[in-house]
């Protein structure tokens, strides 16, 4: 059995952290499986040296302009193929698409067009489709209300994750057996808590995220910036021994140097691997912050966090934790702000919504067990033909 996954890489650590989650589950099930991978340009998100790592094939795949041009693939010698490992999308028996957020007018139709496509000519195929939880819509558009509907028509399962992300996706194709809203589903991985991580000298943790600044526009995102220094400078006043922990790419990191620069200086902590990033949420005192599964990260393990975001997915997240009070405004007033933080840091508050977080979090952890079932079932179908 060749299981393909699409969409979760390397360039965004929450995607690493889905791809972490899906192979330590699937491999545990499947051991046999073979797992496999679209490569893409080396600095992009999939890069073939970090797929051979994680031992995964790379799939023959070049989707461009309307058009997969890995179908050419087939025309290659079955021997040379196998010498180079190469897997054709004709030999993958199930795709598991961990997207995270990518089907939305937010992103454009483009992604939505793809899936609707290769959705149909993995259905003529046999092989078995899952999309992963994962945020969608909202679709205004009549293109992608088109493709978000086939699609749909020829997945196994799709799962919105969170009540919002269902109704979207409902009111376009209605609602189907097919259809089960479940939680983000990395809230069953482990993190590691990195040998220099100090917590006597490292409290509360500050997230920036870049996409506050290039997908809220207007003035929200001029804001974010004076925001994110407002909290670091409350959190000092706290004696909250408030650091910056970069989630992501350079741009994240340009935003952390700003933020400690107008916050008088604060430690900046770079980590590549998702593992200890996860650790290190889980480690800290509390959290402020604005990447997604950074936010997960912590929530799930019960540490008090606020948030703010650029899409619903945010909101939502906080209301199945129990939360909703959690996320915040970036224009919220200066009052408003001192006292959620004043809140977050106060040693009996924050042990009392870190134990209700605990509680919550227990159901959802309950939750993503049921959705892998979900998954082991549809895979089992496919694994009783190809055997």
């Amino acid at each position: 059995m060749i299981i393909e996954i699409r969409k979760a890489g390397f360039l965004n650590k929450g995607a690493e952290l889905m791809l972490y989650a899906i192979l330590e589950k699937m491999r545990t099930a499947y051991p046999e499986a073979t797992f496999a991978m679209a490569p893409t340009h080396k600095g992009s998100s999939q890069p073939f040296d970090k797929l051979v790592k994680l031992g995964l094939l790379p799939k023959a795949s070049l989707y461009y302009k309307g058009f997969q041009f890995g179908r050419f693939a087939k025309f290659t010698p079955r021997k040379l193929r196998e010498m180079y490992g190469v897997v054709l999308d004709s030999e993958i028996d199930v795709v598991i698409d961990a997207a995270g957020f990518s089907y939305s007018d937010q992103w454009g139709d483009q992604s939505s067009l793809e899936l609707a496509q290769s959705a149909a000519r993995w259905r003529k195929q046999g092989t078995k489709v899952i999309l992963m939880p994962q945020a969608f819509g909202p679709y205004t558009g009549k293109r992608i209300r088109k493709a978000i509907r086939r699609a749909v028509d020829n997945v196994d399962l799709v799962m919105p994750r969170e009540r919002t992300s269902y109704d979207y996706l409902t009111e376009v194709t209605g609602k189907r057996e097919n259809i089960r809203q479940y939680p983000d589903f990395t809230n069953l991985i482990e993190g590691v808590i990195p040998e220099y991580f100090d917590r006597s000298r490292y409290g509360v943790c500050l997230v920036p995220n870049y996409r506050m600044v290039d997908k809220t526009g207007g003035a929200r995102s001029r804001v974010y910036l004076p925001f994110m220094v407002r909290c670091a400078e409350l959190l000092r006043e706290n004696d909250a021994k408030p650091f910056i922990l970069v989630h992501e790419g350079a741009n994240d990191r340009w935003l952390a140097d700003q933020i400690s620069e107008g916050a008088g200086g604060l430690p900046v902590l770079t980590e590549d691997d998702p593992l200890k990033i996860k650790g290190i949420l889980c480690a800290s005192y509390a959290t402020i912050g604005s990447r997604f599964h950074g936010l997960v990260s912590a929530l799930s393990q019960g540490v008090p966090s606020l948030a703010t975001g650029w899409s619903h997915k945010y909101q939502e997240l906080f209301r199945d934790y129990g939360f909703p009070d959690g996320v915040i405004s970036v224009d919220v007033s200066d009052n408003e702000l001192a006292e959620k933080i004043g809140r977050l840091v106060d040693e009996q508050a924050n042990r009392e919504i870190s134990e209700s977080l605990k509680q919550e979090s227990a159901g959802l952890k309950s939750r993503s067990e049921m959705m892998w079932n979900d998954v082991y079932s549809v895979i089992d179908r496919c694994h009783a033909l190809v055997d």
